[in-house]
């Protein structure tokens, strides 16, 4: 964005912009010759009246959090909905808005493939996981979960904005907002529409890895210029870590090929070496050699939330559209997500609501 003024200068501008809301755009000395001349002269200026009923629907909610990230498959959209899980199970009321319209995968890690929206006088309805977790994606809007979103941005920002506006989420603690990767036009419009409301801050997601840090770093510096808070940076991936008994042992044999030796493996460690059964195994699948996500928050000034490993158990949850906190199958991650959790809610000044206050 030019003169660093994300709000109202297109990309593509000439030097000395007066910005589309000016009275004099498309109309001055520097338009001349602006592709844009055209559309900024005949487009209606002032405050967008969207953003008023925008403000009363969110009037309602008391905490809004983007979970963005600068890379795609980071885990982004996992952690926003063990995020939203955990909250629900502390008893807040919460809502969970999709706004990655060409990926939309919260429907199904929350299980609720196959649901349709519904409407009320009231507006659009989410669709419930339980009485205090609501759901909203273009997920439940396409004929075929195969069918692919072909949209350019003005159409992506008016389904953001019409979600923002016509969904009624009644009282909410939280709505947690899951964001594509990179910092486009649903970025900047889901900020523009929700920054005047009380937005609290973003999670920001990423892999060890440098290749991923590089965007990452884009997306805090996004942030900072279009005022949006770094509630702090989350690491996820951050080396498989599984109980020893879970894995799989091969060995390669003189042809090239893998022949399974877990069930002699496990026999023998359960006759010889009992207690490494227990044992948790370790292996750093992304180089993190450069200091990881711990080192990049550190050079740019925001918090770190802490590590997320790899867990086999909580990418199964996430397929099965559940929560990691039900049972004990993630007991590698889930007590690392509800330290996160938990941080978050210090930062925020927020109690826990687990005895229903």
């Amino acid at each position: 964005m030019k003169n660093g003024d994300y709000k109202d200068i297109p990309e593509n501008a000439n030097e000395h912009c007066p910005g589309t809301q000016s009275e004099a755009a498309g109309k001055s000395d520097a338009c001349k010759g602006c592709p844009n001349q055209e559309a900024c002269a005949t487009a209606p200026k002032g405050p967008d009246p969207d953003l008023v009923t925008i403000a009363e629907r969110m009037a309602t909610v008391k905490h809004k959090i983007l979970v963005l990230s600068g890379k795609g498959g980071v885990g982004k959209s996992t952690l926003s909905a063990q995020l939203s899980f955990a909250l629900a199970a502390m008893d807040f009321q919460v809502g969970l808005l999709d706004i990655d319209i060409c990926g939309p995968s919260i429907p199904k890690m929350l299980g609720l493939e196959g649901q349709e929206i519904h409407q009320s006088n009231l507006g659009w309805s989410p669709v419930y996981v339980e009485s205090n977790l609501g759901v909203m994606s273009i997920g439940f809007m396409l004929p075929n979960p195969d069918e692919a979103v072909i949209w350019r941005g003005p159409r992506k920002n008016g389904l953001i904005k019409q979600f923002l506006k016509d969904v009624y989420w009644g009282e909410l603690d939280f709505l947690v907002v899951d964001a594509p990767p990179g910092t486009s036009d649903e970025h900047i419009s889901i900020v523009q529409f929700l920054q005047a409301t009380g937005l609290d801050g973003a999670i920001i997601v990423t892999t060890p890895q440098q290749v991923s840090l590089i965007d990452v770093r884009k997306e805090v510096n996004f942030c900072k210029k279009v005022g949006l808070n770094v509630l702090g940076v989350v690491e996820n991936m951050s080396g498989l870590c599984q109980p020893l008994s879970e894995f799989k042992f091969m060995r390669t044999t003189e042809a090239g090929e893998l022949k399974d030796m877990t069930e002699w493996i496990l026999s023998y460690m359960k006759e010889k070496a009992p207690d490494m059964l227990n044992v948790l195994a370790y292996s750093e699948v992304f180089d993190s050699s450069a200091g990881g996500a711990g080192k990049m928050c550190s050079e740019m000034g925001v918090p770190f939330l802490g590590k997320v490993p790899l867990d086999p158990q909580l990418c199964r949850a996430a397929e099965e559209g559940r929560s990691c906190f039900a049972d004990n199958k993630c007991q590698v991650s889930a007590p690392v997500l509800k330290v996160i959790i938990d941080k978050l809610l210090a930062q925020q000044m927020i109690s826990r609501r687990e005895d229903g206050a």
